[in-house]
Protein backbone atom coordinates (compact mmCIF):
# COMPACT_ATOMS: atom_id res chain seq x y z
CA UNK A 1 0.00 0.00 0.00
CA UNK A 2 1.22 3.48 -1.04
CA UNK A 3 1.14 6.47 1.47
CA UNK A 4 0.51 10.25 0.21
CA UNK A 5 3.78 10.59 0.98
CA UNK A 6 5.40 8.22 -1.31
CA UNK A 7 3.36 9.28 -4.05
CA UNK A 8 4.30 13.63 -3.17
CA UNK A 9 8.06 12.08 -4.33
CA UNK A 10 7.69 10.48 -6.95
CA UNK A 11 7.98 12.80 -10.59
CA UNK A 12 4.76 13.07 -12.48
CA UNK A 13 5.66 12.24 -16.31
CA UNK A 14 3.14 12.60 -19.15
CA UNK A 15 2.94 9.49 -21.63
CA UNK A 16 1.63 12.16 -24.37
CA UNK A 17 4.69 14.27 -24.81
CA UNK A 18 7.00 12.23 -22.22
CA UNK A 19 7.12 15.89 -20.80
CA UNK A 20 8.19 16.16 -16.64
CA UNK A 21 5.34 17.82 -15.08
CA UNK A 22 6.83 18.44 -11.69
CA UNK A 23 5.76 16.49 -8.28
CA UNK A 24 2.46 16.18 -6.43
CA UNK A 25 1.77 19.30 -4.10
CA UNK A 26 -1.81 18.12 -3.63
CA UNK A 27 -3.66 15.27 -4.04
CA UNK A 28 -7.50 15.04 -3.69
CA UNK A 29 -9.53 12.59 -1.55
CA UNK A 30 -12.98 11.44 -1.51
CA UNK A 31 -13.79 10.98 2.43
CA UNK A 32 -16.94 9.23 1.68
CA UNK A 33 -15.41 6.47 0.02
CA UNK A 34 -11.90 7.18 1.25
CA UNK A 35 -10.34 7.32 -2.59
CA UNK A 36 -8.26 9.28 -4.48
CA UNK A 37 -10.48 11.32 -7.10
CA UNK A 38 -7.25 13.72 -8.59
CA UNK A 39 -3.87 14.36 -8.09
CA UNK A 40 -2.78 18.56 -8.24
CA UNK A 41 0.44 19.53 -9.64
CA UNK A 42 1.86 23.10 -9.35
CA UNK A 43 1.34 25.22 -12.56
CA UNK A 44 4.36 25.90 -14.37
CA UNK A 45 6.67 29.11 -14.72
CA UNK A 46 5.96 31.30 -17.28
CA UNK A 47 8.85 33.45 -18.89
CA UNK A 48 11.81 34.43 -16.71
CA UNK A 49 10.03 35.00 -13.76
CA UNK A 50 9.88 32.43 -11.03
CA UNK A 51 7.34 33.56 -9.31
CA UNK A 52 4.54 34.06 -12.36
CA UNK A 53 2.97 30.42 -12.22
CA UNK A 54 0.24 29.52 -14.25
CA UNK A 55 -2.76 27.78 -12.70
CA UNK A 56 -2.66 24.32 -10.44
CA UNK A 57 -2.83 21.36 -12.74
CA UNK A 58 -5.57 18.89 -11.55
CA UNK A 59 -5.20 14.86 -13.05
CA UNK A 60 -8.35 12.93 -12.18
CA UNK A 61 -6.92 9.88 -11.06
CA UNK A 62 -8.40 7.58 -14.26
CA UNK A 63 -5.63 9.28 -15.97
CA UNK A 64 -2.76 8.06 -13.11
CA UNK A 65 -1.67 4.72 -15.40
CA UNK A 66 1.41 3.68 -14.20
CA UNK A 67 2.78 3.99 -10.31
CA UNK A 68 6.96 3.55 -10.53
CA UNK A 69 9.85 3.21 -8.36
CA UNK A 70 10.38 6.54 -9.21
CA UNK A 71 7.86 8.10 -11.27
CA UNK A 72 4.23 7.98 -12.04
CA UNK A 73 3.21 8.10 -15.71
CA UNK A 74 -0.20 10.12 -16.59
CA UNK A 75 -2.41 10.36 -19.62
CA UNK A 76 -2.85 14.09 -19.59
CA UNK A 77 -3.75 16.40 -22.55
CA UNK A 78 -4.02 19.80 -21.96
CA UNK A 79 -7.24 21.03 -23.94
CA UNK A 80 -5.95 24.63 -24.78
CA UNK A 81 -3.84 22.21 -27.09
CA UNK A 82 -5.76 19.82 -28.31
CA UNK A 83 -7.27 21.49 -31.29
CA UNK A 84 -3.24 22.06 -32.44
Amino acid sequence: MLKATDLRQKEVINIFDGKKMGFIMDIDIDTDYGKIKSIVLPGVSRGFNLFLRSEEIEIPWEKVKKIGEDVILVEYQDTLKKGL
